[in-house]
């Protein structure tokens, strides 16, 4: 059985930076996006390295939790980056890039996706590769924020996959973001809203926006609420944004983000 995403497209994800001008909002998600350039380590004050795939890159979303960051801390530099090429976990062990930019410069945070898992529940996935990532993000001092991917539409799969998640913070400290927690609530909330993208499995801007909230509130600890809404977001005006960053405090009070953070992070 083939897991949930696949795990090499034939293009790779931009590498999303502010220094380098970041790159344009994409109305759609899994648009083709070209070649990353050489990797370029930010000299920001404020950094979060983001390991991913496709889930990681659709409709700039490194780009949107930078924009947060920024709100949250004005007047220093901040930058948000994504680890060059779309991988899951277990194969990203094996790429020296991956590990040559995790050690390149101090971040804040280490955000972790693309943990395999089977999408009928019947088989399972390794999660050593996962656990070992949280290792070595805790050995450069940086927080682990594990990104449990929102549930595909129609599939009632939002638990299954945080428990997966929380599996892997058990035996190796990380905080988990409860983003499929808060798709589920804004999709019952404000079921006019489109989450998804067009093939069932991705997001739209909407769902973006929505995951880079959680993400925010993961490793800041600060509510949504205490954000702006972020003018670069046309495509979402600001009563959609409000109602996103509700949906995102709420989901928060629910579940907390940060309960299966290292103690020895703040």
């Amino acid at each position: 059985m083939k897991p949930k995403l696949t795990p090499r497209l034939a293009v790779a994800a931009t590498l999303m930076l502010s220094a380098c001008g970041g790159s344009p909002l994409n109305p759609e998600a899994g648009a083709e996006v070209g070649k990353p350039p050489d990797v370029v380590v930010p000299s920001a004050e404020v950094a979060v390295l983001m390991m991913g795939n496709s889930h990681t890159s659709a409709n700039a979303l490194p780009r949107q939790l930078e924009a947060m960051l920024e709100a949250r801390f004005p007047g220093r530099t901040v930058a948000v980056v994504e680890a060059p090429n779309w991988l899951f976990l277990d194969e990203r062990l094996a790429d020296p890039m991956s590990r040559a930019l995790l050690r390149s410069r101090p971040w804040l945070a280490v955000v972790l996706q693309a943990q395999k898992y089977s999408s009928s529940g019947a088989y399972h996935y390794s999660t050593t590769a996962a656990e070992e990532w949280v290792q070595e993000v805790r050995k450069v001092q940086a927080l682990p924020v594990l990104f449990p991917e929102w549930p595909r539409r129609g599939v009632n799969e939002t638990a299954r996959i945080y428990d997966l998640h929380v599996s892997i913070a058990r035996k190796q400290a990380a905080c988990v973001a409860p983003i499929g927690q808060a798709w589920d609530l804004s999709l019952t909330r404000h079921p006019a809203l489109t989450l998804h993208a067009r093939d069932g499995n991705h997001s739209a801007m909407a769902g973006t926006h929505l995951a880079a909230l959680m993400l925010y509130t993961t490793i800041t600890g600060a509510s949504p609420l205490s954000l702006p809404t972020l003018p670069k977001l046309s495509s979402l005006d600001s009563t959609v944004q409000s109602q996103l960053r509700q949906v995102a405090a709420d989901t928060a009070q629910s579940v907390a983000p940060r309960l299966h953070c290292p103690e020895d992070k703040t």
